[in-house]
Order: structure tokens, then sequence, then C-alpha cells
């Protein structure tokens, strides 16, 4: 939801970064472009016309995200990747 990003965002750019923040392994170029369309409220279908790949892809994609955040939802995934300053909006 827009007003829900605008929010962490709003969080984000007032908390200080602790240097704990790390991704476990580095996010490949496939995995920030469909953290940042997942950003954008796409579902998983659109994402999967937008990058020219299958939904089965899409979702491979969201598990290895999950994994590499420490996180278990997409709304998760989100507030991570801001904190990361691994999504631009």
């Amino acid at each position: 939801a827009p007003g829900l990003v605008q929010s962490l965002i709003r969080l984000n750019g007032r908390r200080e970064s602790s240097g704990e923040e790390s991704l476990i392994e580095p996010l490949t170029a496939r995995e920030m472009e469909v953290i940042q369309l997942m950003a954008q409220g796409l579902a998983n279908k659109q994402i999967a016309l937008a990058l020219s790949i299958s939904e089965h892809t899409v979702k491979f994609h969201l598990s290895s995200l999950y994994a590499k955040l420490g996180i278990s939802s997409r709304t998760e995934a989100v507030k991570r990747g801001i904190e990361l300053g691994l999504i631009s909006l």
C-alpha cells in the first residue's frame, strides 16, 4: 500500500544505521528487479509479465529473497529492502 511505503520511508530516514544490517548473501540483479517491482505493489503475475519470466520463476526469486533478507512475507521484504537501501521509490 502506498501509505505504508511512505511511512516506512519516513521511518527509515529518521533511524540511524547501526552497521548490523547486512545480507547473508548479496542479491542478484534479477532479485533486485523483483524486489523493486514488488515494492511498486505488483503481484507475481504482473512481475512475471514485466520481466518476461514465468510466475514459477518469480516465486523462486521471492523464496531466495526471503531467505537472504531473513524474512517471511512481502511486506517484510519491502520494509527490509527500504531499511537496507535496496529499494528506491
